[in-house]
């Protein structure tokens, strides 16, 4: 158990992130997300709206995207 618990914090979290991101689609579109500058959010270029990422948890639901100008 020991092991496994310094494996974990020697991994790259930004891989774990990356590799997370890559298996989320817009819930509209089913298309690809983009991960905004500020990492705030992620953006559906075809449906032209950013869904909010609270706490390291990306928001997917319609109704907390906002409308990109």
């Amino acid at each position: 158990m020991w092991a496994l618990r310094e494996a974990f914090n020697r991994m790259d979290v930004s891989l774990v992130d990356n590799k997370m991101l890559e298996c989320l689609v817009c819930p509209i579109t089913h298309n690809m997300l983009f991960l905004s500058e500020d990492k705030k959010e992620l953006i559906s270029k075809n449906a032209n709206l950013a869904f909010p990422i609270r706490d390291g948890i990306p928001i997917l639901i319609i109704k907390e995207a906002r409308q990109l100008d």
